[in-house]
Protein backbone atom coordinates (compact mmCIF):
# COMPACT_ATOMS: atom_id res chain seq x y z
CA UNK A 1 0.00 0.00 0.00
CA UNK A 2 3.01 2.36 0.65
CA UNK A 3 4.36 1.93 -2.58
CA UNK A 4 1.12 2.88 -4.34
CA UNK A 5 0.22 5.58 -2.17
CA UNK A 6 4.23 6.57 -3.02
CA UNK A 7 3.38 6.20 -6.87
CA UNK A 8 0.19 8.39 -6.55
CA UNK A 9 2.49 11.11 -4.95
CA UNK A 10 5.45 11.02 -7.66
CA UNK A 11 2.84 11.32 -10.13
CA UNK A 12 1.19 14.31 -8.91
CA UNK A 13 4.39 15.96 -8.07
CA UNK A 14 5.88 15.48 -11.86
CA UNK A 15 2.52 17.21 -12.40
CA UNK A 16 3.44 20.04 -10.39
CA UNK A 17 6.67 20.56 -11.70
CA UNK A 18 6.11 21.04 -14.78
CA UNK A 19 2.66 23.75 -14.13
CA UNK A 20 4.10 25.15 -11.32
CA UNK A 21 1.56 27.63 -9.76
CA UNK A 22 0.13 28.68 -13.39
CA UNK A 23 -3.05 28.38 -14.03
CA UNK A 24 -3.95 25.63 -17.07
CA UNK A 25 -4.46 28.74 -19.38
CA UNK A 26 -1.49 29.47 -19.16
CA UNK A 27 0.89 26.82 -20.33
CA UNK A 28 1.74 25.87 -23.71
CA UNK A 29 0.46 23.29 -25.64
CA UNK A 30 3.26 20.63 -24.76
CA UNK A 31 2.96 21.28 -20.97
CA UNK A 32 -0.82 20.96 -21.27
CA UNK A 33 -0.39 17.56 -22.72
CA UNK A 34 2.19 16.82 -20.29
CA UNK A 35 -0.07 17.80 -17.38
CA UNK A 36 -2.98 15.88 -18.79
CA UNK A 37 -1.46 12.77 -19.56
CA UNK A 38 0.28 13.34 -15.76
CA UNK A 39 -2.75 13.46 -13.93
CA UNK A 40 -4.31 10.39 -15.77
CA UNK A 41 -1.47 8.72 -14.69
CA UNK A 42 -2.12 9.70 -11.01
CA UNK A 43 -6.02 9.37 -11.30
CA UNK A 44 -5.60 5.45 -12.74
CA UNK A 45 -3.04 4.70 -9.52
CA UNK A 46 -5.00 5.80 -7.25
CA UNK A 47 -8.06 3.80 -9.11
CA UNK A 48 -5.74 0.52 -8.57
CA UNK A 49 -4.98 2.00 -4.85
CA UNK A 50 -8.65 2.24 -3.93
CA UNK A 51 -9.30 -1.38 -5.70
CA UNK A 52 -7.48 -2.63 -3.06
CA UNK A 53 -9.07 -1.09 -0.26
CA UNK A 54 -12.62 -2.03 -1.89
CA UNK A 55 -11.83 -5.67 -2.07
CA UNK A 56 -10.69 -5.60 1.60
CA UNK A 57 -14.25 -3.89 2.62
CA UNK A 58 -15.45 -6.41 0.92
CA UNK A 59 -13.66 -9.46 2.28
CA UNK A 60 -14.42 -8.33 5.87
CA UNK A 61 -17.79 -7.72 4.57
CA UNK A 62 -18.98 -10.68 3.59
CA UNK A 63 -22.33 -12.45 4.56
CA UNK A 64 -21.45 -15.10 6.70
CA UNK A 65 -20.02 -12.64 9.39
CA UNK A 66 -23.69 -11.64 9.87
CA UNK A 67 -24.28 -8.61 12.37
CA UNK A 68 -19.97 -8.66 12.63
CA UNK A 69 -20.01 -7.55 8.89
CA UNK A 70 -17.33 -4.38 8.60
CA UNK A 71 -20.29 -2.49 6.17
CA UNK A 72 -22.73 -3.22 8.94
CA UNK A 73 -20.74 -1.93 11.66
CA UNK A 74 -20.38 1.32 9.89
CA UNK A 75 -24.33 1.54 9.47
CA UNK A 76 -24.56 0.19 5.38
CA UNK A 77 -25.98 -2.73 4.15
CA UNK A 78 -23.67 -4.07 1.98
CA UNK A 79 -20.00 -3.02 1.33
CA UNK A 80 -20.91 -1.66 -2.42
CA UNK A 81 -23.14 1.27 -0.36
CA UNK A 82 -20.61 2.09 2.09
CA UNK A 83 -18.29 2.21 -0.86
CA UNK A 84 -20.82 4.13 -2.79
CA UNK A 85 -21.61 6.71 -0.49
CA UNK A 86 -17.97 7.31 1.02
CA UNK A 87 -16.84 8.11 -2.58
CA UNK A 88 -19.47 9.40 -4.29
CA UNK A 89 -19.65 6.83 -7.07
CA UNK A 90 -23.25 4.98 -7.66
CA UNK A 91 -23.75 1.60 -6.51
CA UNK A 92 -22.93 -0.33 -9.52
CA UNK A 93 -19.80 1.83 -9.89
CA UNK A 94 -19.11 0.40 -6.35
CA UNK A 95 -19.67 -3.23 -7.05
CA UNK A 96 -17.46 -2.97 -10.10
CA UNK A 97 -14.49 -1.40 -8.29
CA UNK A 98 -15.06 -4.56 -5.58
CA UNK A 99 -14.82 -7.29 -8.01
CA UNK A 100 -11.36 -5.77 -9.69
CA UNK A 101 -10.48 -5.57 -6.37
CA UNK A 102 -10.89 -8.96 -6.06
CA UNK A 103 -9.76 -10.23 -9.21
CA UNK A 104 -6.79 -8.20 -9.04
CA UNK A 105 -5.56 -9.06 -5.27
CA UNK A 106 -2.91 -11.84 -4.58
CA UNK A 107 -4.38 -14.57 -3.44
CA UNK A 108 -3.30 -16.99 -0.19
CA UNK A 109 -4.31 -20.94 -0.57
CA UNK A 110 -5.16 -22.50 2.78
CA UNK A 111 -1.66 -23.08 3.55
CA UNK A 112 -0.66 -19.37 3.93
CA UNK A 113 1.12 -19.25 1.06
CA UNK A 114 1.06 -16.04 -0.87
CA UNK A 115 -0.45 -16.42 -4.66
CA UNK A 116 -0.62 -14.30 -8.22
CA UNK A 117 -4.03 -12.53 -8.52
CA UNK A 118 -6.17 -14.54 -10.83
CA UNK A 119 -5.74 -11.45 -13.33
CA UNK A 120 -2.15 -10.78 -12.57
CA UNK A 121 -1.12 -9.16 -16.30
CA UNK A 122 -4.15 -7.03 -15.46
CA UNK A 123 -2.94 -5.92 -12.12
CA UNK A 124 0.71 -5.00 -13.43
CA UNK A 125 -1.02 -2.64 -15.87
CA UNK A 126 -3.11 -1.11 -12.82
CA UNK A 127 -0.13 -0.88 -10.60
CA UNK A 128 1.62 0.68 -13.07
CA UNK A 129 -1.09 2.92 -13.81
CA UNK A 130 -1.07 2.25 -18.06
CA UNK A 131 -4.99 1.09 -17.56
CA UNK A 132 -7.75 2.68 -15.25
CA UNK A 133 -10.85 0.72 -13.57
CA UNK A 134 -12.82 1.04 -16.74
CA UNK A 135 -10.63 -1.15 -18.98
CA UNK A 136 -9.69 -3.18 -16.34
CA UNK A 137 -13.26 -3.96 -15.42
CA UNK A 138 -14.31 -4.67 -19.08
CA UNK A 139 -10.80 -7.00 -19.36
CA UNK A 140 -11.85 -8.66 -16.44
CA UNK A 141 -15.68 -9.54 -17.61
CA UNK A 142 -15.03 -10.71 -20.72
CA UNK A 143 -12.21 -13.37 -19.75
CA UNK A 144 -14.45 -14.47 -16.45
CA UNK A 145 -17.34 -14.73 -18.83
CA UNK A 146 -15.46 -17.00 -21.52
CA UNK A 147 -13.18 -18.97 -18.58
CA UNK A 148 -15.25 -22.33 -18.78
CA UNK A 149 -14.87 -22.57 -22.88
CA UNK A 150 -11.12 -22.18 -23.23
CA UNK A 151 -7.78 -23.27 -21.94
CA UNK A 152 -6.02 -21.31 -19.14
CA UNK A 153 -3.04 -20.76 -21.64
CA UNK A 154 -5.24 -19.24 -24.39
CA UNK A 155 -7.00 -16.45 -21.67
CA UNK A 156 -3.34 -15.73 -19.91
CA UNK A 157 -1.99 -14.98 -23.19
CA UNK A 158 -5.45 -13.30 -24.19
CA UNK A 159 -4.91 -10.89 -20.82
CA UNK A 160 -1.80 -10.15 -21.42
CA UNK A 161 -2.40 -8.49 -25.23
CA UNK A 162 -5.49 -6.89 -23.77
CA UNK A 163 -3.33 -5.21 -20.82
CA UNK A 164 -0.68 -4.09 -23.12
CA UNK A 165 -3.17 -2.73 -25.90
CA UNK A 166 -5.52 -0.87 -24.00
CA UNK A 167 -3.03 2.36 -22.60
CA UNK A 168 -3.88 5.02 -24.66
CA UNK A 169 -7.64 3.61 -26.29
CA UNK A 170 -10.38 5.11 -25.14
CA UNK A 171 -12.71 2.89 -23.63
CA UNK A 172 -15.09 2.34 -26.85
CA UNK A 173 -12.10 1.15 -28.46
CA UNK A 174 -11.20 -1.30 -26.08
CA UNK A 175 -15.02 -2.61 -26.41
CA UNK A 176 -13.67 -3.21 -29.80
CA UNK A 177 -10.63 -5.11 -29.48
CA UNK A 178 -12.89 -7.29 -26.27
CA UNK A 179 -15.56 -8.31 -28.68
CA UNK A 180 -12.73 -9.45 -31.01
CA UNK A 181 -11.01 -11.16 -28.62
CA UNK A 182 -14.43 -13.12 -27.30
CA UNK A 183 -14.42 -14.43 -30.55
CA UNK A 184 -11.21 -15.29 -30.88
CA UNK A 185 -11.70 -17.63 -27.49
CA UNK A 186 -14.72 -18.59 -27.81
CA UNK A 187 -15.52 -18.94 -31.75
CA UNK A 188 -17.85 -21.42 -31.40
CA UNK A 189 -20.10 -19.05 -28.71
CA UNK A 190 -20.20 -16.36 -31.36
CA UNK A 191 -23.43 -17.72 -33.80
CA UNK A 192 -25.72 -18.44 -29.94
CA UNK A 193 -25.05 -14.80 -29.06
CA UNK A 194 -25.63 -13.91 -32.89
CA UNK A 195 -29.47 -15.65 -32.14
CA UNK A 196 -29.67 -14.16 -28.77
CA UNK A 197 -28.93 -10.75 -30.62
CA UNK A 198 -31.17 -11.90 -33.60
CA UNK A 199 -34.00 -12.32 -31.04
CA UNK A 200 -33.84 -9.18 -29.22
CA UNK A 201 -34.48 -7.32 -32.99
CA UNK A 202 -37.13 -4.39 -32.65
CA UNK A 203 -38.49 -1.40 -34.34
CA UNK A 204 -41.45 0.62 -32.84
CA UNK A 205 -42.75 3.72 -34.71
CA UNK A 206 -45.07 5.73 -32.29
CA UNK A 207 -46.37 9.49 -33.15
CA UNK A 208 -46.00 11.99 -30.72
CA UNK A 209 -48.87 14.71 -29.94
CA UNK A 210 -46.51 17.31 -31.40
CA UNK A 211 -46.63 15.70 -34.57
CA UNK A 212 -42.98 14.06 -34.15
CA UNK A 213 -42.66 10.69 -35.11
CA UNK A 214 -40.66 8.94 -32.65
CA UNK A 215 -38.68 5.52 -34.12
CA UNK A 216 -36.84 3.13 -31.61
CA UNK A 217 -34.88 0.29 -32.68
CA UNK A 218 -32.80 -2.46 -31.73
CA UNK A 219 -30.30 -4.55 -34.49
CA UNK A 220 -28.07 -7.39 -34.54
CA UNK A 221 -25.01 -7.27 -36.32
CA UNK A 222 -26.30 -8.75 -39.79
CA UNK A 223 -29.43 -6.72 -39.95
CA UNK A 224 -27.76 -3.45 -39.04
CA UNK A 225 -25.12 -3.84 -41.47
CA UNK A 226 -26.96 -2.18 -44.25
CA UNK A 227 -28.78 0.34 -42.61
CA UNK A 228 -25.55 1.92 -40.90
CA UNK A 229 -23.66 1.24 -44.10
CA UNK A 230 -25.83 3.30 -46.34
CA UNK A 231 -26.73 5.57 -43.66
CA UNK A 232 -22.86 6.63 -42.72
CA UNK A 233 -22.12 6.51 -46.17
CA UNK A 234 -24.65 9.21 -47.56
CA UNK A 235 -23.54 11.34 -44.15
CA UNK A 236 -20.03 11.24 -45.02
CA UNK A 237 -21.19 12.76 -48.62
CA UNK A 238 -22.92 15.37 -46.77
CA UNK A 239 -19.97 16.03 -45.01
CA UNK A 240 -17.87 15.97 -47.64
CA UNK A 241 -19.84 18.53 -49.50
CA UNK A 242 -20.55 21.21 -46.85
CA UNK A 243 -17.12 20.65 -45.71
CA UNK A 244 -16.01 21.56 -49.36
CA UNK A 245 -18.42 24.53 -49.67
CA UNK A 246 -17.50 26.17 -46.82
CA UNK A 247 -13.47 26.28 -47.35
CA UNK A 248 -13.35 25.72 -50.58
CA UNK A 249 -11.12 23.00 -50.77
CA UNK A 250 -8.69 22.45 -47.70
CA UNK A 251 -6.66 25.06 -46.06
CA UNK A 252 -3.17 23.69 -47.01
CA UNK A 253 -4.91 23.93 -50.79
CA UNK A 254 -5.06 20.26 -50.98
CA UNK A 255 -9.07 19.78 -51.34
CA UNK A 256 -10.19 16.22 -50.10
CA UNK A 257 -9.98 13.49 -51.69
CA UNK A 258 -13.47 11.51 -53.09
CA UNK A 259 -12.61 7.85 -53.02
CA UNK A 260 -16.27 7.38 -54.81
CA UNK A 261 -15.08 9.71 -57.94
CA UNK A 262 -18.63 11.29 -57.84
CA UNK A 263 -17.11 14.90 -57.82
CA UNK A 264 -18.53 15.71 -54.54
CA UNK A 265 -15.44 17.76 -53.26
CA UNK A 266 -15.72 19.68 -55.73
CA UNK A 267 -18.04 22.95 -56.07
CA UNK A 268 -18.95 24.82 -58.78
CA UNK A 269 -16.99 28.14 -58.47
CA UNK A 270 -18.52 30.91 -57.51
CA UNK A 271 -21.83 28.97 -57.46
CA UNK A 272 -24.60 30.14 -54.74
CA UNK A 273 -25.15 27.41 -52.55
CA UNK A 274 -27.02 27.41 -49.37
CA UNK A 275 -25.54 26.63 -46.19
CA UNK A 276 -26.28 23.04 -44.40
CA UNK A 277 -26.31 23.79 -41.14
CA UNK A 278 -28.05 20.29 -40.08
CA UNK A 279 -26.42 18.55 -37.42
CA UNK A 280 -25.31 15.07 -38.02
CA UNK A 281 -27.90 13.69 -36.07
CA UNK A 282 -30.32 15.43 -38.67
CA UNK A 283 -28.48 14.08 -41.64
CA UNK A 284 -28.65 10.52 -40.55
CA UNK A 285 -32.49 11.24 -39.89
CA UNK A 286 -32.38 12.33 -43.65
CA UNK A 287 -30.87 9.86 -45.56
CA UNK A 288 -33.30 7.23 -43.93
CA UNK A 289 -36.13 9.23 -44.94
CA UNK A 290 -34.11 9.62 -48.57
CA UNK A 291 -33.63 5.70 -48.66
CA UNK A 292 -37.27 4.92 -47.80
CA UNK A 293 -38.60 7.64 -50.20
CA UNK A 294 -36.20 5.70 -52.61
CA UNK A 295 -37.44 2.09 -52.25
CA UNK A 296 -41.40 3.40 -52.46
CA UNK A 297 -40.76 4.13 -55.59
CA UNK A 298 -38.62 1.11 -56.74
CA UNK A 299 -39.33 -2.44 -57.28
CA UNK A 300 -36.27 -3.03 -55.66
CA UNK A 301 -34.94 -0.91 -52.75
CA UNK A 302 -31.11 0.68 -54.64
CA UNK A 303 -27.29 -0.66 -53.70
CA UNK A 304 -24.96 1.26 -54.82
CA UNK A 305 -20.76 1.45 -54.95
CA UNK A 306 -20.35 3.81 -52.13
CA UNK A 307 -22.86 1.55 -49.68
CA UNK A 308 -21.34 -1.64 -50.01
CA UNK A 309 -20.86 -3.80 -47.13
CA UNK A 310 -17.60 -5.15 -46.41
CA UNK A 311 -17.04 -8.47 -44.54
CA UNK A 312 -13.71 -9.42 -43.38
CA UNK A 313 -13.43 -13.58 -42.68
CA UNK A 314 -9.77 -15.99 -44.01
CA UNK A 315 -11.52 -18.16 -46.91
CA UNK A 316 -10.53 -21.40 -45.00
CA UNK A 317 -12.60 -20.27 -41.92
CA UNK A 318 -15.58 -19.23 -44.68
CA UNK A 319 -15.33 -22.29 -46.79
CA UNK A 320 -15.09 -24.59 -43.37
CA UNK A 321 -18.10 -22.94 -42.11
CA UNK A 322 -16.14 -22.11 -38.70
CA UNK A 323 -14.40 -19.12 -37.03
CA UNK A 324 -16.16 -15.56 -36.97
CA UNK A 325 -15.60 -12.35 -39.25
CA UNK A 326 -16.20 -8.12 -39.22
CA UNK A 327 -18.36 -6.63 -40.84
CA UNK A 328 -17.08 -2.69 -41.34
CA UNK A 329 -18.51 -0.76 -39.32
CA UNK A 330 -19.97 -3.12 -36.58
CA UNK A 331 -17.87 -3.81 -33.78
CA UNK A 332 -19.53 -7.37 -32.85
CA UNK A 333 -18.35 -10.18 -34.78
CA UNK A 334 -20.12 -12.42 -36.42
CA UNK A 335 -20.22 -16.46 -37.24
CA UNK A 336 -19.46 -17.95 -40.57
CA UNK A 337 -22.97 -18.57 -40.73
CA UNK A 338 -24.10 -15.47 -40.93
CA UNK A 339 -21.25 -14.80 -43.70
CA UNK A 340 -22.64 -17.35 -45.76
CA UNK A 341 -26.28 -16.11 -45.48
CA UNK A 342 -25.33 -12.24 -45.77
CA UNK A 343 -22.97 -13.26 -49.33
CA UNK A 344 -26.47 -15.32 -50.72
CA UNK A 345 -28.71 -12.46 -49.79
CA UNK A 346 -27.22 -9.13 -50.38
CA UNK A 347 -24.04 -7.09 -52.08
CA UNK A 348 -21.13 -7.77 -49.99
CA UNK A 349 -17.55 -7.75 -50.55
CA UNK A 350 -15.50 -10.46 -47.89
CA UNK A 351 -12.46 -8.20 -48.06
CA UNK A 352 -11.78 -7.86 -51.90
CA UNK A 353 -8.43 -6.13 -52.41
CA UNK A 354 -8.25 -5.90 -56.03
CA UNK A 355 -8.64 -8.29 -58.86
CA UNK A 356 -6.42 -9.28 -62.03
CA UNK A 357 -8.96 -6.92 -64.00
CA UNK A 358 -8.01 -3.99 -61.54
CA UNK A 359 -5.50 -1.43 -61.16
CA UNK A 360 -4.80 -0.74 -57.54
CA UNK A 361 -1.61 1.88 -58.51
CA UNK A 362 -2.21 4.50 -60.90
CA UNK A 363 0.52 7.05 -60.39
CA UNK A 364 0.38 10.18 -61.39
CA UNK A 365 -2.29 9.53 -64.06
CA UNK A 366 -5.14 10.14 -61.62
CA UNK A 367 -6.11 12.56 -59.42
CA UNK A 368 -8.46 10.42 -57.09
CA UNK A 369 -8.59 7.40 -56.11
CA UNK A 370 -10.94 4.66 -57.19
CA UNK A 371 -13.14 2.55 -55.00
CA UNK A 372 -11.08 -0.71 -55.25
CA UNK A 373 -8.19 1.53 -53.81
CA UNK A 374 -10.33 2.66 -50.95
CA UNK A 375 -11.23 -0.77 -50.40
CA UNK A 376 -7.57 -2.11 -50.25
CA UNK A 377 -6.47 0.79 -47.70
CA UNK A 378 -9.61 0.01 -45.44
CA UNK A 379 -8.07 -3.51 -45.08
CA UNK A 380 -4.73 -2.32 -43.83
CA UNK A 381 -6.01 1.07 -41.80
CA UNK A 382 -9.37 -0.60 -40.74
CA UNK A 383 -11.18 3.02 -41.09
CA UNK A 384 -9.68 6.28 -40.07
CA UNK A 385 -6.05 5.91 -39.36
CA UNK A 386 -6.66 8.30 -36.98
CA UNK A 387 -9.46 8.00 -34.92
CA UNK A 388 -10.90 4.92 -35.68
CA UNK A 389 -14.07 5.98 -37.42
CA UNK A 390 -15.60 3.25 -40.06
CA UNK A 391 -13.98 3.18 -43.75
CA UNK A 392 -17.83 4.82 -44.82
CA UNK A 393 -17.12 7.97 -43.20
CA UNK A 394 -13.52 8.53 -44.62
CA UNK A 395 -11.83 9.63 -47.85
CA UNK A 396 -8.54 8.73 -49.16
CA UNK A 397 -5.87 11.29 -48.36
CA UNK A 398 -2.39 11.11 -50.14
CA UNK A 399 0.56 10.75 -47.08
CA UNK A 400 2.95 12.64 -50.08
CA UNK A 401 0.26 15.62 -50.71
CA UNK A 402 -1.02 15.45 -54.49
CA UNK A 403 -0.11 19.30 -54.46
CA UNK A 404 2.38 20.28 -52.66
CA UNK A 405 4.88 16.59 -53.10
CA UNK A 406 3.54 15.92 -55.73
CA UNK A 407 2.73 12.40 -54.57
CA UNK A 408 0.97 10.17 -56.74
CA UNK A 409 -2.00 8.23 -56.55
CA UNK A 410 -0.76 5.15 -55.32
CA UNK A 411 -1.67 2.36 -52.52
CA UNK A 412 1.22 2.59 -51.07
CA UNK A 413 0.81 6.75 -50.71
CA UNK A 414 -2.75 5.88 -49.60
CA UNK A 415 -4.66 6.85 -45.78
CA UNK A 416 -8.11 6.57 -44.94
CA UNK A 417 -9.06 9.56 -43.14
CA UNK A 418 -12.57 11.17 -41.83
CA UNK A 419 -12.59 14.88 -42.49
CA UNK A 420 -11.70 16.08 -39.04
CA UNK A 421 -8.84 14.05 -39.27
CA UNK A 422 -7.76 15.22 -42.83
CA UNK A 423 -8.16 18.70 -41.18
CA UNK A 424 -5.93 18.09 -38.63
CA UNK A 425 -2.85 16.46 -40.88
CA UNK A 426 -2.92 19.03 -43.11
CA UNK A 427 -3.45 21.96 -41.13
CA UNK A 428 -1.39 21.15 -37.84
CA UNK A 429 1.80 19.78 -39.50
CA UNK A 430 1.08 16.12 -38.66
CA UNK A 431 3.43 13.51 -40.43
CA UNK A 432 2.34 10.23 -41.30
CA UNK A 433 4.87 7.21 -42.10
CA UNK A 434 4.21 3.62 -43.05
CA UNK A 435 6.36 0.84 -41.99
CA UNK A 436 6.02 -2.55 -44.35
CA UNK A 437 3.93 -3.22 -46.87
CA UNK A 438 0.58 -4.59 -47.71
CA UNK A 439 -2.37 -4.82 -45.55
CA UNK A 440 0.16 -5.77 -42.65
CA UNK A 441 1.56 -2.51 -42.74
CA UNK A 442 2.31 -0.47 -39.48
CA UNK A 443 0.74 3.18 -39.95
CA UNK A 444 2.79 5.93 -37.49
CA UNK A 445 1.29 9.76 -36.75
CA UNK A 446 4.35 11.99 -35.99
CA UNK A 447 2.92 14.99 -33.79
CA UNK A 448 4.46 18.47 -35.15
CA UNK A 449 7.41 19.80 -32.38
CA UNK A 450 5.01 22.98 -31.20
CA UNK A 451 2.61 20.31 -29.57
CA UNK A 452 5.36 17.04 -29.19
CA UNK A 453 8.86 18.48 -29.05
CA UNK A 454 10.66 14.99 -28.95
CA UNK A 455 7.78 14.31 -32.25
CA UNK A 456 7.46 10.80 -30.58
CA UNK A 457 5.34 8.62 -33.62
CA UNK A 458 1.59 7.50 -32.49
CA UNK A 459 0.31 3.58 -33.60
CA UNK A 460 -2.40 4.81 -36.02
CA UNK A 461 -4.84 1.98 -38.21
CA UNK A 462 -6.35 -1.09 -37.36
CA UNK A 463 -2.92 -2.00 -35.88
CA UNK A 464 -4.22 -0.77 -32.37
CA UNK A 465 -6.63 -3.13 -32.72
CA UNK A 466 -5.22 -6.26 -34.07
CA UNK A 467 -4.43 -9.61 -32.20
CA UNK A 468 -1.76 -12.16 -32.42
CA UNK A 469 -2.71 -14.85 -34.21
Amino acid sequence: MDEQIASVVAALAAVSEVSGDRSPEGLAPGELMAVNEGLGRARRLLDATYATVAAEINRQSRPELGKDSFAKKQGYRTPATLISATTGTSVGEAVRIVAVGDATAPRVSLTGEVRPAKHQQVREALVAGRIGMPAATAIITMLDRVALRTDAASLANMEKQLADAAPGLTLEQLQKLIQRAEAHLDPDGVEPREAELRGDRSLTIREERSGMVVLTARFDPETAAPIKTAIEGMVAGMLHRRDARNTGGLASGEPADDASGDGAGDAAAGAPVLEDARSVKQMQADALSALCGHAVGCDQVPTGVTTTIVVRMSLEDLEKRAGWATIDGINQPVSAATVRRMVSDAQVIPCVLGGDSEILDWGRAKRLFTPAQKLASAERDGGCGGCGLPPGMTSVHHIDWWVRDHGPTDLSNAMLLCTSCHHRVHDDGWDIRIEGTGVNAKVWFIPPPWLDPARTPRLGGKARFDLAA
